[in-house]
């Protein structure tokens, strides 16, 4: 049988922690950013982790990211 391959844009926009959970990036941080407050860009700093519904969705994504 083939090996499952990790979905390439997969592994930039998502991090796995120590304790498998999976983390993600906030959007609205990429530009445009003079206009935004400080408050603002500093939560959207902050990396939540997924829901549990989405990241059974993912782990297939995922196959082989540690």
């Amino acid at each position: 049988m083939p090996k499952m391959k990790t979905h390439s844009s997969l592994k930039d926009r998502f991090k796995i922690t120590g304790t498998g959970k999976v983390k993600r990036y906030k959007a609205f941080r990429n530009h445009l950013l003079s206009g935004k407050s400080a408050r603002q860009k500093r939560v959207l700093a902050t990396q939540p982790l997924m829901a549990p519904g989405d990241v059974r969705r993912l782990k297939q994504g995922l196959a082989n990211i540690k």
